[in-house]
């Protein structure tokens, strides 16, 4: 494994109904990260369009052979030299049906990985949010680790990020840099984002970089923002603190994971184990 330290990017935006907007937002934004110094540049899930209604989302996406959100982030890696990584944007897959889809693109413009979204966000909220995204996307069954510019990543996209056996899955084949570019809501990100976020990384020894959707959205959604990176120690090491879009530079370092895992050898550690379930006798007693 590489131990060079390297410049990360994680890319906030607020994506819209227009995909060609999102399209040259983002275009914007990577090339002000990559200006930065960045070798590594992740977007949020739904680069390339926020919306809820079914019918307007499925008039404008594309099968994944010609989506446009992948086509420029192809071009834009191998014209800057980067590693690009669309954190998901939606793509069709059949009769109004779609999957949830993010993509690794090398500095010479190859696309190196793909990873659909393996958990629905299917969920009623306070206040009478609720979401279905099993109703439009099929779900992924693939966990995915790839090497990237400086240490292997695991990919994994927004609602993912709540099992965290994903994440260790990841860590045990090598990941050293997590990730999981979102769409959070603001009423779950509050309660959750940074808590989360923190403790995947810890318990895995490794880095995450979460690139988020901020702000109030055409579609009428309030998405959380606060884009950031943490270390395999559960540090801090930028974040966005806000959820206006913008850029955020963060130095990875992949000796600090391995010394972080000799330090703590959880993943060396760990043991298979069975589940016992005894009922108390008492309980037994109210029951009859």
């Amino acid at each position: 494994m590489s131990a060079l330290i390297f410049k990360a990017a994680c890319v906030q935006m607020r994506s819209g109904a227009d995909e060609k907007a999102n399209i040259a937002a983002m275009n914007e934004l990577v090339r002000e990260a990559a200006g930065k110094g960045a070798a590594y540049v992740q977007t949020p899930e739904m680069t390339g369009l926020v919306q809820r209604s079914r019918k307007e989302l499925f008039s404008q996406i594309s099968p994944d052979s010609h989506n446009p959100v992948f086509a420029t982030a192809s071009e834009l890696a191998g014209e800057l030299g980067i590693w690009l990584h669309v954190g998901s944007t939606a793509v069709l897959t059949g009769e109004q049906r779609a999957a949830n889809r993010a993509a690794l693109f090398s500095p010479s413009g190859e696309r190196v990985a793909s990873y659909d979204k393996i958990h629905m966000f299917d969920v009623d909220l306070d206040n009478g949010e609720s979401w279905r995204e099993s109703a439009i996307y099929d779900a992924g069954d693939a966990a995915v680790v790839v090497n990237g510019p400086g240490a292997p990543l695991g990919l994994a996209i927004c609602y993912d990020l709540r099992f965290p056996d994903l994440f260790r899955t990841q860590a045990l084949a090598g990941a050293e840099m997590l990730t999981c570019p979102a769409c959070f809501t603001r009423q779950t990100g509050e309660a959750h984002w940074h808590a989360l976020l923190r403790a995947r990384a810890i318990e895995n020894g490794a880095y995450i970089a979460a690139a988020a959707q901020g702000g109030v959205h055409e579609d009428g959604r309030e998405t959380y923002g606060h884009s950031l990176v943490y270390d395999p120690w559960g540090r801090l090491v930028g974040e966005l603190a806000h959820d206006e879009p913008g850029v955020l530079i963060c130095d990875i370092d992949p000796g600090l994971v391995q010394a972080t895992r000799r330090k703590i050898p959880n993943l060396a550690n760990e043991r298979d184990f069975s589940v016992t379930i005894e009922e108390a006798a008492d309980t037994k007693r109210r029951a009859s």
